[in-house]
């Protein structure tokens, strides 16, 4: 017989087994939460592992080792990260371990005195000190950095290619990463074994847990790095006009005293050498080590350059370089249903929410392909996320550039892998990696040292993972019109879709892509099928694929996805195709079919010869299908069809604008959601200043607003904000902007949302619609 459940007021969980102790709260406490210690090798080595039991089963605990509450769920930590004034950032620097009285006098005796920084500030003073020094980490900013960056790949990489084996972490990724740092802040660049030395040893006084023998050797490497900013810091401000983030604060510093302080600045360049260099060095190595230790993913990027992004941001949800931050309850609150009172301490572990299924499915399977992979918390969230990620992202998808290009027959050497003893930041010590120096790519063809893949600063849009498929067959169907079956190069099968979804294709470049609609059977997962139009007079899109695409081809496509879905549960089911708007319709009609729906199939097109499918459709369809050709002089009555509002029929309509326009006014008086319309090319002008205004735009989880001009989209005020929102098409046609509305009127000018979806004014597509009054409120 089970023991009894033990409970006290206020906790949610259960403990079947006898509690090991009793909590602040009186909630007793689970022996495994009694056991928990992030200073052992479990946690060391895997985070997410180590705090499983605890995700699934008890998602807050506290640690009576520790003296803290420990957080591992997604959905509870995102929310501390955004309430910033409930969970205080004060403690993110404190000592997480105490230090004897030996060690404080050490300090003292440099004059120690570290203080408030971009990561420990409380409002109302963080904001303010974030938006004045923020313009250096602006992607526009950040490009100037990158041929530094690709300078030092491959000089790096050439000291050793020929050596056939390497530990990566001592001869490439510490060093790498911390000249970025050092030029990105303007400290010289020197003395590197020694700032090495103090990162590590000021990582270990906050975050570790030093053995009281080792408290004053870590002491006296601490002060020393105080002390070498302090000089490097009045250096500086005898020449504030040189590049460098902390000649900018000096130079801010003037502008606005009360806000730059001497104390702050001389912090900030103790954190800011450690933040812009450790973190991005430990995550690379967690990287290389992941994808190494799964070769399908290695050889696809090997393949594939242009995956690299994406596995960027899959490496740093599944293993990266940040496990846990702290935060102080500054009044009682309830989290995952526990009460905690004010005055506690926590431990959110960002590494666990990173694997927790509730949001991340399969979270543990390593997917560079996953669309949603860049929803990580290893960066934070909200108004103190890392300001510094996308020069972290600059940097980790040049390194990965640099040796899958020079070097894709790496493989890692057997070795123990070991961390610096911390509960928040980790990185292998040692990256061991053998390969076979006569297989090196470049001794066969030197021209690949030429190469340079794009970099993407900034977070990947989720749609714009790529993939490689290879043209199976490419039949014509139609006059001018080119159906392209695409199957994977591995006979591995493709991303399911529903019908309406279509697929992004690069044509001849990485920035020229054109949507196009799957037009086969969602049934087949061996191959996706897209009709293509010739149009002369277009963009260039569908010349290059009638031009050059042949058989046997690889194309990147990215993709599926769906923003034209139809209502399986209507009562009848009406389609309107024109032309080449038969792709996605004709996916519809089958399914209808399959579903055993009442349906209705309308087509039209200027001549039978032009029209695709049309035997098809006919054979699957028979009466249900209506076919309208202009020069037999049959055209489709629309006032017959749609004059009269129909109870739960809804309409699905793909085809040339001027058709679109007539349903449109056609279904007038239906319902709002009635008509679902794709369309294949935007109404957008080029922004008018004349015709547009300025207005603010307020971003509710950041603490920031920003002013969106009368020559600037939303997306791109937010981007030269230096805030993540991912994109596509950018034409308001695709849906990948979009964003969540909390307050201010809507100006749509997208062709995604529906009518009730604009009416509902609760999201918004960023790269087009604007405010119809001075401000909008967002959930970014």
């Amino acid at each position: 017989m089970a023991a009894p459940s033990t409970r006290a007021a206020g906790c949610p969980i259960h403990h079947d087994a006898a509690p090991a102790g009793v909590g602040p709260t009186g909630c007793p406490v689970s022996a495994r939460a009694a056991e928990f210690d992030p200073f052992e090798d479990g946690y060391q080595q895997d985070p997410p592992e180590y705090v499983r039991w605890a995700r699934e089963q008890e998602p807050i605990f506290y640690s009576p080792r520790l003296g803290y509450w420990v957080v591992t769920r997604y959905e509870a930590i995102k929310a501390i990260f955004r309430d910033n004034i409930t969970f205080s950032p004060s403690i993110a620097l404190e000592k997480i371990t105490p230090t004897g009285p030996e060690a404080n006098a050490v300090l003292e005796q440099y004059g120690y005195a570290m203080n408030r920084t971009l990561v420990n500030e409380d409002e109302p003073a963080h904001m303010p000190r974030r938006r004045i020094l923020m313009e250096p980490f602006t992607p526009e900013h950040l490009k100037h950095h990158e041929p530094m960056v690709r300078r030092l790949a491959r000089e790096y990489v050439d000291r050793f290619i020929d050596d056939g084996r390497a530990d990566l972490v001592d001869q490439m990724l510490w060093e790498v990463p911390l000249t970025v740092a050092l030029h990105f802040l303007g400290v010289p660049e020197e003395d590197m074994d020694t700032l090495r030395r103090y990162s590590i040893a000021h990582t270990v006084n906050t975050w570790g847990r030093p053995r009281p023998e080792e408290q004053v050797a870590v002491a006296h490497a601490v002060g020393n790095f105080w002390q070498y900013a302090g000089k490097v810091l009045e250096k500086m401000r005898q020449a504030p006009d040189q590049p460098g983030w902390m000649r900018y604060g000096i130079r801010k510093q003037k502008e606005h005293p009360d806000v730059v302080t001497d104390s702050y600045l001389h912090s900030m360049m103790m954190a800011g050498i450690v933040a812009a260099h450790e973190t991005t060095a430990n995550a690379t190595a967690n990287a290389i080590k992941l994808l190494l230790q799964h070769p399908d993913a290695w050889r696809e990027i090997c393949e594939d350059p242009g995956l690299i992004p994406s596995a960027v941001e899959e490496c740093l949800r599944h293993n990266g370089s940040v496990a846990a931050w702290r935060r102080l309850v500054t009044r009682d609150t309830r989290i995952e249903g526990m009460d905690v009172p004010a005055g506690s301490k926590l431990l959110i572990v960002t590494s666990s929410a990173n694997h927790d299924e509730r949001h991340f499915a399969d979270a543990d399977f390593f997917d560079i392909r996953r669309e949603n992979a860049s929803d990580h918390l290893t960066f934070g969230y909200g108004s103190h996320q890392c300001m510094g990620k996308n020069l972290a992202r600059m940097e980790m998808q040049i390194f990965l550039q640099e040796l899958t290009r020079r070097l894709p027959h790496m493989r890692l050497a057997d070795q123990r892998f070991t961390y610096v003893p911390n509960t928040s930041f980790r990185g292998p010590e040692h990256l061991w990696v053998e390969w076979d120096p006569a297989q090196n790519p470049e001794r066969r063809n030197a021209a690949l040292l030429r190469v340079q893949a794009p970099v993407r600063i900034g977070e990947p849009s989720r749609h714009a993972i790529a993939r490689s498929v290879v043209v199976e067959s490419a039949t014509p169907v139609a006059d001018g019109v080119l159906k392209l079956r695409l199957v994977s190069p591995d006979g591995r099968a493709l991303p399911r879709w529903t019908p309406g979804s279509h697929i992004d294709v690069e044509c001849g470049e990485p920035g020229r892509s054109r949507q196009y609609s799957l037009c086969g059977d969602p049934a087949d997962a061996a191959a996706l099928e897209i009709a293509v139009l010739h149009e002369p007079g277009g963009r260039g899109g569908s010349s290059w694929i009638h031009g050059n695409v042949r058989v046997g081809d690889k194309l990147r496509i990215r993709g599926p996805r769906n923003h034209f879905r139809m209502d399986e549960t209507a009562r009848k089911l009406v389609l309107v195709a024109g032309g080449i708007g038969i792709t996605p319709i004709a996916a519809m009609a089958r399914r209808a079919r399959e579903l055993g729906m009442d349906y209705e199939l309308h087509y039209s097109g200027r001549s039978r010869a032009g029209m695709a499918f049309l035997d098809e459709l006919a054979a699957l369809h028979g009466e249900r299908l209506h076919v309208y050709v202009s020069e037999e002089g049959r055209r489709n009555d629309l006032a017959a069809l749609l004059g009269q509002p129909r109870e739960g029929w809804k309409i699905c309509a793909c085809g040339p604008k001027r058709m679109l326009q007539a349903l449109e006014a056609h279904c007038a008086a239906w319902p709002d959601d009635a008509l679902r319309i794709e369309h294949f090319e935007s109404n957008l002008a080029q922004l008018d200043p004349a015709r547009e205004h300025a207005f603010e735009v307020e971003l509710k989880d950041s603490g920031i607003t920003v002013t969106v001009p009368v020559d600037r989209t939303v997306l791109a005020s937010l981007r030269a904000a230096n805030i993540d929102v991912p994109s596509d098409c950018e034409e308001g046609l695709c849906g990948s902007c979009e964003v969540r509305v909390l307050a201010g009127q809507v100006d749509h000018r997208d062709m995604v949302l529906t009518k009730a979806e604009r009416d509902a004014n609760d999201r918004m597509m960023t790269c087009c619609s604007r405010a119809r009054g001075g401000k909008l409120v967002l959930e970014l």
